[in-house]
């Protein structure tokens, strides 16, 4: 019974974080299953490589560290952030490769994705380990749920928003700025956990964690309106080459391209989704070069050929 409850517990408020995440990005929404695949490395391959990692690093520190309670202390605020950061965000070097992935809230999402997949397992071992009582299982859920398993989301998104802001920089900003992200993760991470090592600081560790959850939805709020810029740019290009109607602006950069009937509800999604897809496209074409370049410019016109012959038969 404590198994099943566990599962549950850990599960279900992380799957609505994500779902919620996911959902939030209106205007260029990622690929479920993208979005799912990095969640599940944060539950499962980060989580096996982070244990390997730990205890190599732990066995280490115990040569140096005699005292348990010390050693344990270390581990939290040291050897955790580092290796379970690295682990994590690993998987976001393979997923920025991804043609999907071109900006900060792309970052965000599947960072945060990772992040959520990491604290379900976390906090489903954490809830069997330690759950002594139901009122201490319980505060185990509240605080794991509100606090510890959002940390990992913040952690790894802040990640993920770097690797959004290096994907078209040169190769020495990219290393730079992936090394900033990965850096503030760690002290994220760190902080946290160090907050929850000495009962005076716990107070302390909560503040900052609703601080940096509010900085979190606030710089995903703000690479939002990010991306509906994009959009309303991009596509007033077209729109002044005709290729797009001029009252079809605002409607495409806002929520009121989810209203029906300004289109042929035929043809909506599938042209909002073009549409959409076209003004990212253009902005990858600007920041490329080489192979990737050519490649953009060809999507772009095809996606230009697309949406001509899509409201031709509207």
């Amino acid at each position: 019974m404590l198994i099943i409850f566990s599962a549950l517990a850990a599960i279900v408020p992380m799957s609505i974080y994500l779902v919620l995440i996911w959902k939030f990005d209106r205007y260029d929404r990622e690929p479920f299953k993208l979005v799912l695949t990095n969640y599940l490395w944060g539950a499962l391959g980060a989580i096996v490589l982070t244990l390997i990692g730990s205890l190599f690093l732990t066995t280490i520190t115990s040569f140096f560290i005699k005292d348990s309670l010390q050693l344990s202390r270390f581990g939290a605020i040291a050897v955790a952030p580092i290796v379970e950061e690295i682990t994590k965000g690993l998987f976001l070097l393979i997923t920025i490769t991804n043609n999907k992935f071109d900006n900060i809230t792309d970052g965000i999402v599947y960072g945060g994705a990772i992040g959520l997949g990491f604290g379900m397992t976390e906090n489903f071992l954490y809830f069997v380990t330690y759950s002594e009582s139901i009122t201490n299982l319980i505060m185990l859920v509240i605080v794991r749920s509100l606090f510890s398993g959002v940390m990992h989301c913040v952690s790894t998104a802040t990640l993920g928003a770097f690797l959004g802001l290096a994907k078209f920089k040169s190769p020495s900003k990219k290393f730079s700025y992936t090394f900033i992200g990965l850096l503030i993760a760690m002290i994220i991470h760190s902080i946290w956990n160090s907050s929850l090592s000495y009962d005076r600081t716990a107070p302390i560790g909560f503040l900052f964690m609703i601080v940096s959850i509010v900085i979190f939805i606030s710089t995903y709020i703000i690479s939002i309106k990010g991306e509906r810029r994009i959009i309303f740019n991009e596509l007033k290009e077209e729109s002044e080459n005709g290729i797009i109607p001029e009252s079809h602006l605002v409607i495409l950069s806002s929520p009121q391209r989810e209203r029906k009937g300004w289109l042929d509800e035929r043809n909506r999604k599938t042209y909002i989704k073009a549409a959409t897809t076209l003004a990212f496209r253009k902005v990858q074409l600007k920041n490329s070069n080489g192979a990737s370049k050519a490649y953009y410019e060809m999507d772009v016109n095809n996606y230009r050929d697309f949406i001509i012959k899509l409201l031709q038969n509207t």
